[in-house]
């Protein structure tokens, strides 16, 4: 099975999916990273295509940034300045052609990650 990448984004304090949620993916070699895809969560707290397709999917190191400070500003989460999670990176390795799914919890004061399925 060729490999490739997707994510969901939960909001656990309000038991709802995080739509609206802006999610860049890098690849990291070198030193540095590379700006692959910039994608957005729909009303199910997933994008609409995969954020790696098996297309593009090559094994290595990468960066999902969840830019959950804006989420939070333009869905109505009581402000704070600074907001306590702003962009939230995770880093991660792919190491074999797969589905590898990175999910992200997350609430204004705490967030947790796993691979999925």
């Amino acid at each position: 099975m060729p490999g490739y990448l997707t994510t969901h984004v939960l909001d656990t304090a309000r038991g709802t999916p995080a739509q609206g949620m802006e999610i860049v993916l890098y690849r990291l070699e070198n030193g540095g990273r590379t700006e692959l895809a910039r994608l957005v969560t729909n009303a199910d707290g997933r994008t609409d295509s995969q954020i790696l397709p098996e297309a593009d999917f090559t094994t290595g190191s990468y960066e999902l940034e969840f830019h959950a400070g804006a989420w939070m500003d333009a869905t109505g989460v009581a402000p704070e300045s600074p907001r306590f999670l702003d962009v939230i990176p995770i880093r991660f390795g792919m190491s074999q052609d797969d589905h590898y799914h990175v999910p992200l919890l997350i609430s204004p004061f705490g967030y947790s990650t796993y691979r999925g399925s």
